[in-house]
């Protein structure tokens, strides 16, 4: 996923200014005499000292605080040589990229001591207000310019006494109003102080951790059996809450009936009555669902059918509903459709919205003394801060982080970067990145993909399946590696998207995946390329240049093949010829993978470039229908060539062995490169080298 902003130069200036980040020099410099830190022009991220020995300490289950306040401490450590580890996820288990490393290590039972240790290291501490979140933002980006460590008020208290001594910087407290107030106190005190060579977007806090279960009162009213996509079964649903009266409130739980596909509750209307009164009456998105929504978890709201409200996948959403003393019976009518799961119950179940800070990719910030900030495109008040900002960095800057409001944000987010010749990388839950990048690429040697022949054009179904995400840094740390270590890799031909900034930011990742691939893997570059981005929405004068100098990295990772995501206002849209043409002079490659959509197809554009529309799959039952479908309008006497996007959060290694084995001799499943030779060979375009 990507986003992209426009920056206003000279097509010139532009030019000489794409050199991955170059830009005026800045008062605040990670690469100084005193830092460990080496950035050059021609670099996209900065490599940190080599590690050699790491400190421990486990924060997984550590409050918030402790986990933003021992990132921090990380960030100034780090900074001349990475020295402290902390263990904040345990997808891929908490030690596995740890022992990976192969360097001596040390667990601290009590994260304290890291405190204690490293304490002569650290100037200060920044308070931050927890009435404003966004003060946490603020102050991680003074801990970076005035070597802190970010505070709680209560932890402040800790810190400043005995043994740690450390003293209070700056208070935060009461400083700030609200959000904007406090972004645009950073821009106008600090960002001249700040690196221009990358922007960090976070958000302030995360939610809880909640227990896992609800509590026992909860009880399925109403679920969709059957896997419904297109709101056929949209109707008003009648739902008898009266057995679970008894307290003094009612919850609705809304969630995805078939969790690995994606298509969960939408509800567009919720009408509530006890002993026949109307309680409560609402459309989601209004005004009048803001007393009833007591946790919005994740969902999101479309403008869609007059409005709706919508969970898909693990997401969910919560309403309560006061009931009124001596109520003997209680109804909801919702007007909903999709895979919707509805559960009821009445004792008030844990709560995302319960708020905390967290420590991930802060590390990374104030290391590089980098300024973090968390602003939205849909308000004009943040978007004209959020412009300012993109128009201060030059043209080829790396934006890492993420945007709010999940999906709309993501496109909205990275077609605004895009317009200003900034790349995104996701990386809000890449953990230790200080660490990883003070680790060495072990060499650029062909991959055993490399080596694979492209079979014998015949009459048959090619089909070339992908799996999705690779504009994700923390894809890679986390999601990735469990899908990488399933046994069934390697049995069937597989691309895999992945982002050549690994060369750079975590050469250990991209070690282990280079060095352990099979010869039915083959590493491909995520959107768009060399980085997350729109290209349609990329200034023209920019985009050679930009492509040219991440060439080198798709070279040097093996990614030679990209992925590209073309969006603009929200809709996907073909490639413009420039576009194309900056692809071919620059990448030069053997085919482009194109968006994510609901068909397939192939394309010659200017004559020369064969550009594959993927068509998304979340389950084994979707692809097995696709190609039976493909099958049936085939006429069997020209071959025919299907690429499939593989969720990755979905969909594993095992489900592609099993979609592969069930299908008949005239399919055959080919990487990337294969494929895109075929379809040279097949429309008698000339071979790539």
């Amino acid at each position: 996923m990507l986003r992209k902003f426009t920056t206003v130069c000279l097509a010139a200036v532009c030019a000489l200014s794409i050199s991955m980040g170059a830009s005026a020099e800045s008062a605040a410099n990670p690469s100084s005499s005193s830092s460990g830190i080496k950035w050059p022009e021609s670099q996209a991220l900065p490599s940190f000292a080599k590690v050699k020995h790491l400190d421990v300490a486990d924060v997984y289950d550590a409050p918030g605080d402790v986990k933003i306040m021992l990132a921090t401490l990380q960030g100034i450590v780090n900074r001349n040589q990475p020295r402290i580890y902390l263990l904040e996820s345990q997808e891929e288990g908490k030690m596995t990229w740890l022992n990976d490393l192969k360097v001596p290590y040390t667990v601290h039972d009590d994260p304290w001591e890291l405190v204690s240790d490293f304490k002569k290291e650290v100037k200060g501490i920044i308070v931050y207000d927890p009435k404003v979140p966004d003060s946490i933002n603020v102050a991680t980006t003074l801990a970076g310019l005035k070597d802190a460590v970010v505070a709680s008020p209560e932890l402040s208290a800790k810190l400043t006494a005995a043994p740690y001594g450390l003293k209070v910087l700056d208070d935060l407290q009461g400083k700030f109003k609200d959000k904007l107030d406090a972004y645009t106190w950073q821009y106008e005190n600090l960002w001249k102080q700040t690196t221009h060579r990358m922007l960090i977007g976070l958000s302030p806090d995360v939610s809880v951790k909640l227990p896992p279960g609800l509590p026992q009162s909860f009880k399925v009213v109403a679920e969709e059996k059957t896997q419904e996509r297109d709101a056929k079964n949209r109707k008003i649903y009648d739902l008898d809450l009266t057995s679970f009266l008894g307290t003094d409130a009612v919850y609705l739980r809304f969630e995805d009936a078939f969790q690995q596909d994606g298509w969960g509750s939408a509800v567009h209307e919720v009408t509530v009555k006890a002993d026949g009164q109307t309680i409560a009456q609402f459309v989601p998105g209004t005004d009048d669902e803001k007393p009833f929504l007591y946790d919005a978890q994740s969902s999101q709201l479309s403008e869609g059918s007059g409005g709706h409200r919508f969970a898909d996948n693990g997401r969910y959403f919560v309403y309560e509903f006061k009931v009124p003393a001596g109520t003997k019976s209680l109804t909801a009518s919702v007007d909903m459709w999709n895979q919707f799961k509805v559960l009821a119950g009445n004792e008030a179940p844990p709560s995302s919205e319960q708020k905390e800070p967290y420590g991930y990719l802060r590390d990374y910030a104030v290391a590089n003394k980098a300024m973090v900030f968390w602003l939205g495109t849909n308000t004009p008040e943040q978007k004209a801060l959020f412009d300012k900002i993109l128009a201060d960095v030059p043209a080829g800057t790396p934006y890492l982080g993420w945007f709010s409001n999940d999906t709309e944000g993501e496109f909205n987010g990275v077609e605004l970067l895009s317009n200003h010749s900034i790349y995104v990388l996701a990386a809000d839950w890449f953990s230790n990145l200080t660490v990883f990048s003070g680790t060495e690429n072990k060499g650029q040697g062909p991959l055993p993909s490399d080596k694979v022949k492209t079979p014998k054009l015949e009459n048959k179904i090619y089909v070339t399946y992908t799996f999705s995400e690779g504009d994700n840094f923390q894809y890679n740390q986390h999601r990735m590696r469990n899908l990488w270590d399933d046994p069934n890799r390697g049995k069937v031909p597989i691309n895999w998207t992945s982002s050549p900034m690994l060369y750079d930011g975590a050469p250990a990742m991209l070690n282990y995946y280079r060095s352990t691939a099979t010869a039915n893997d083959q590493l491909i570059a995520g959107p768009s390329g060399g980085g997350y981005f729109y290209p349609n929405a990329w200034p023209e004068n920019t985009l050679p240049a930009f492509l040219k100098k991440t060439s080198s990295y798709l070279k040097k990772t093996g990614m030679t093949v990209p992925y590209v995501l073309n969006r603009v206002a929200n809709q996907n849209v073909p490639l413009s010829d420039s576009v194309v043409k900056a692809y071919e002079d620059n990448y030069r490659p053997n085919g482009l993978l194109l968006s994510w959509e609901d068909h397939f197809g192939v394309e010659i554009l200017n004559g020369n470039l064969p550009v594959s529309t993927i068509q998304g799959i979340s389950t084994v039952q979707d692809g097995q229908k696709i190609l039976a479908d493909a099958k049936a309008k085939w006429d069997g006497k020209s071959p025919l060539f299907v690429s499939l996007g593989l969720l990755a959060w979905n969909m594993t290694p095992t489900d592609v062995v099993k979609l592969t084995d069930s299908l008949g001799p005239e399919y055959q499943p080919v990487l990337a490169d294969q494929y895109f030779s075929l379809i040279r060979e097949a429309n008698h375009l000339p071979k790539k080298p």
